[in-house]
């Protein structure tokens, strides 16, 4: 177990302890919190407590974190869109709806099942779990995925996402008309305040730049194409709604009442270029919009004729 102690100062008397916990220990949320807390991994001067327990001068908190059972990922028959493949790299167009690998309540029908079955050579840094996975996109976004198969192509592919490279490209169709033919948009990024499923605009968050271009204005809508300077989580669906044009589809971010009956964001990972590892030259991939993706277009330009 992961074990982690803390003594209460003065400047925390009065918080809540799942709140407290929940800005301490990174990477959990809040409901994790209150499920250790719940399950009595969690102690306050060496007794139980609830979540809402109200934190006093010098309280000795020692909080238990049980390891992460290894989940064992079953290969699937699942039809893969491969763009290219090789001996060190897969690259895939991944359709919307599907998770990229394994997580807590999603255990099969994800790409890294399918990639499984595909092939048994795949690079193992991230673990069982998330085996070639160098890179994410959300299960909602569609798009093109580079997949490392062993693990010296997974470092170098790590570096260069890691020193902002690679080039990323995304179509997203969002809210309203955008005035300005391009801009930037450079906040931090990190947790939302309140709501720790969500990501937000916050102060102390993670330096994140998103270039925008628009590509074709509607009545009420505008297509976009968006290049990442940074990969922050949910970084283009975070920004398009912090200059008031939220993507059309993002229950999350944008509208809880959508005009169409999309099943979630309209972003699409149009375009991906990468040094390959191994031959050390520059490739791109760019994977057309899908059919999801072009049916609500059509509808906005046929309100324009």
């Amino acid at each position: 177990m992961e074990g982690n102690n803390f003594l209460i100062e003065q400047n925390n008397v009065g918080i809540r302890i799942d709140k407290f916990l929940n800005e301490k220990i990174e990477d959990k949320s809040r409901s994790f919190i209150q499920g250790l807390i719940d399950d009595n991994q969690v102690l306050v001067n060496e007794k139980n407590v609830k979540s809402n327990y109200k934190l006093r001068l010098e309280d000795k908190v020692v909080v238990n974190i049980p390891e992460p059972k290894e989940l064992w990922v079953e290969p699937e028959d699942i039809p893969l869109d491969i763009l290219y493949e090789d001996s060190d790299v897969i690259v895939v167009n991944k359709p919307q709806g599907m998770v990229v690998h394994p997580a807590a309540g999603v255990y099969n029908g994800t790409l890294v099942n399918a990639l499984l079955n595909h092939c048994k050579d795949l690079s193992g840094i991230n673990g069982v779990i998330r085996p070639g996975i160098v890179h994410r996109i959300d299960k909602d976004t569609s798009g093109v995925l580079v997949i490392a198969k062993n693990d010296y192509a997974h470092n170098k592919l790590s570096e260069q996402f890691k020193a902002h490279s690679m080039k990323r490209e995304y179509y997203a169709l969002v809210e309203g008309i955008i005035k300005d033919e391009e801009g930037i948009i450079e906040t931090n990024l990190g947790r939302h305040p309140t709501d720790r499923i969500k990501f937000a605009v916050v102060s102390n968050g993670k330096h994140a730049i998103t270039h925008y271009k628009v590509i074709e204005r509607f009545k009420t809508a505008t297509l976009v194409k968006c290049n990442l300077e940074t990969g922050r989580t949910h970084q283009i669906r975070i920004h398009m709604a912090y200059i008031g044009h939220p993507l059309i589809g993002d229950s999350v971010y944008g509208y809880k009442k959508q005009r169409f009956k999309a099943t979630g964001q309209l972003l699409h990972a149009k375009v991906l270029g990468f040094i390959h590892p191994t031959k050390n030259e520059f490739i791109e991939f760019e994977s057309p919009l899908p059919e999801y993706f072009q049916k609500v277009l059509t509808i906005f330009k046929n309100e324009l004729k």
